[in-house]
């Protein structure tokens, strides 16, 4: 019994120590939407690494933030922000777009 609650202890410890990036530890990249144009319209994030996106939508209504690859779709109320994490991309330039304007309402994440 001793054995294996030691055992159990042991391992809870290597799960808390090796444990994965949490969103406090991930780089962090704001975007603007405003007068249905993304500011900036392109960031520039690290390679094979997950990072979180802000975007502040500083009108007063309603849009999305959506990307085909990887696929990611958040509604950003007027006047408020979405935060999201993307997992790790691969070396390329990632599209993405706003549901409100879509011919206008567009940048890219350049993963280098």
């Amino acid at each position: 019994m001793r054995r294996s609650f030691t055992y159990a202890t042991l391992m809870a410890a290597a799960a808390v120590i090796s444990r994965p990036s949490f969103a406090d530890d991930l780089q962090t990249f704001e975007i603007v939407l405003k007068d249905h144009a993304f500011s900036p319209p392109e960031i520039h994030v690290p390679t094979g690494k997950p990072f979180i996106v802000v975007v502040k939508n500083a009108s007063n209504q309603a849009d999305e933030f959506e990307m085909l690859i990887p696929s990611v779709e958040h509604a950003v109320q007027g006047n408020s922000e979405a935060k999201f994490r993307i997992r790790p991309l691969g070396p390329g330039r990632f599209p993405f777009f706003g549901e409100g304007d879509p011919d206008n309402e567009k940048g890219a994440i350049v993963s280098e």
